[in-house]
């Protein structure tokens, strides 16, 4: 699924205006449709309900809505920003067609006028849309902080008032919503973490906005979707063998780190891998047989792995879970690098000696997957004072070294060396756990040595990745989870995979 920035999703309304032909005021009037019945069909009638709507389209919204609720026999009141009934035309309109039924209207113009919430109201907030370009202030500010101490239930419509479409906001007075109902495709600011707080539940309502835009628009940005995850996916033919799905290499683990070893190797193989000979020391040696006895091992080391070799089999390496922190790394990595022409796969360790020697990112073969939570993409590459600024940092380092980032989080970011943006929709807080990061990076270690290309490596791993947690901790509860549960889930994440429907 594209995701669009503000001024493109303007431009997706006017050409739906334009294509079907339809009346901004009547495309209006199906979103607010879409938006009532929705809360028609969650609460109850005798809840009372506060729109407050601000002068410009998103208030039009709210007007509508505030009618078509009255229509169904909710009780309403509409408090309107400003001493005026001026506004945008859609507004004006919308407002007129209130007027008909209700004299619930009050318009605000200060401090002392603001009316009060209870919290068994219902508050619907219409202030602001995805139209928002400065800072609320003044006597929308004072809603807004209003609206947050009620601790009603709040709705926003679109986006919640005060939170920018498609950049930070943190400096911004922003309505808390319980929900937010939005209209047609996620924004942007909703996949960022600093905002959880502002959007709640994001409810995406379809409004009919026009197939041959989003065909023909262009973005940068996507969130992954069942649609994608099918066309990537491929089945195996029935007279396959295991040669046909790779022979991977993990270089992983040390003394008191051999579960980080043990993690990616049994991913990698319940991934689908054909085989997988696992580098290790030889203090791992028997936690590796008696564990994962369907791996190969090779001993490099006593306590930690010292230096490699023999690398030209393997379709693809993996490395960096458990391995330690020593400066022996630096030698591990470049002799990987150097004789190694494939993409690799990095991850934990491995991406903890590259930000102590950044004089190896220009060597990192290229099409290279790294997997970096927020605290190693930090020390590779530098703080950041948002999540906006980190994930431009991404975008700006996979392309600079040509290279895939997977910044590890709640809706997983890759980053890839032409500029685009993949952001993940599975997974949950029961994978914020020792270890899960180690089961990634078998995951898409497996799928890199099966011929995957590196980006829909990374799509597809990270996908399946974050299901087999959704399966995990339906099951077993976020609070209960553990890494190794994430691998026993990957059977039911591949067979639901495989019963993805393509959209028509």
């Amino acid at each position: 699924m594209k995701i669009f920035s503000a001024s493109q999703i303007r431009e997706w309304d006017e050409f739906t205006i334009n294509k079907e032909p339809i009346s901004s005021i009547a495309l209006m009037e199906r979103a607010a449709v879409a938006c009532t019945n929705w809360i028609a069909h969650k609460f109850k009638s005798n809840n009372l309900i506060k729109i407050f709507c601000g002068r410009g389209n998103n208030g039009a919204d709210g007007l509508a809505v505030g009618r078509m609720l009255i229509e169904k026999k909710f009780p309403v009141e509409v408090f309107i920003v400003g001493k005026s009934a001026e506004g945008s035309d859609n507004f004006k309109i919308n407002l007129g067609r209130l007027k008909k039924i209700s004299n619930e209207i009050y318009f605000l113009d200060s401090q002392q006028s603001l009316p009060g919430i209870n919290k068994t109201n219902i508050v619907i907030d219409a202030l602001f849309g995805t139209g928002l370009n400065k800072k609320p202030s003044g006597i929308y500010s004072n809603i807004i902080r209003h609206i947050n101490d009620s601790g009603a239930t709040t709705i926003s419509i679109d986006m919640p008032s005060g939170l920018y479409t498609d950049t930070n906001s943190t400096s911004n007075t922003i309505v808390c919503a319980s929900c937010t109902l939005s209209f047609q495709q996620v924004k942007l600011s909703f996949l960022m973490a600093e905002n959880e707080s502002y959007t709640g539940e994001v409810v995406l309502l379809n409004i009919g906005l026009a197939d041959d835009f989003y065909k023909k628009e262009n973005s940068n940005f996507f969130l992954v979707d069942k649609d994608l995850i099918k066309r990537i996916y491929l089945p195996r033919k029935e007279f396959a063998n295991k040669g046909n799905f790779g022979y991977a290499c993990l270089v992983a683990g040390s003394y008191g780190m051999m579960g980080a070893a043990v993690l990616s190797s049994r991913a990698c193989l319940r991934s689908g891998v054909g085989k997988i000979t696992c580098y290790i020391c030889k203090d791992g040696y028997t936690v590796m047989q008696t564990s994962v006895p369907e791996a190969m091992c090779k001993i490099f080391g006593k306590t930690f792995i010292k230096e490699i070799k023999d690398l030209e089999d393997f379709n693809v390496v993996g490395i960096g879970p458990g391995i330690g922190k020593h400066a022996s790394h630096k030698k591990l990595l470049q002799t990987v690098f150097t004789n190694f022409k494939k993409p690799v796969v990095i991850d934990a360790d491995g991406s903890n000696c590259l930000s102590a020697y950044k004089s190896l990112y220009k060597s990192i073969p290229a099409n290279s997957i790294i997997t970096p939570h927020p605290k190693e993409f930090e020390r590779m590459f530098g703080k950041t004072n948002n999540d906006f600024e980190r994930m431009k940092l991404a975008i700006a380092k996979a392309k600079e070294l040509n290279i895939f980032i997977v910044l590890k989080g709640h809706h997983t970011l890759i980053a890839t060396p032409d500029g685009k943006s993949y952001f993940n929709p599975t997974g949950n807080a029961g994978m914020a756990t020792a270890g899960s990061g180690d089961v990634l990076t078998g995951i898409i270690t497996s799928l890199l040595a099966q011929r995957y290309s590196p980006l829909n490596s990374c799509i597809l791993g990270v996908y399946l990745h974050g299901l087999a947690g959704d399966f995990a901790a339906k099951k077993l509860s976020k609070e209960a989870m553990i890494a190794g549960d994430i691998i026993d889930f990957l059977s039911q994440g591949f067979l639901s995979i495989e019963n993805f429907q393509p959209k028509d």
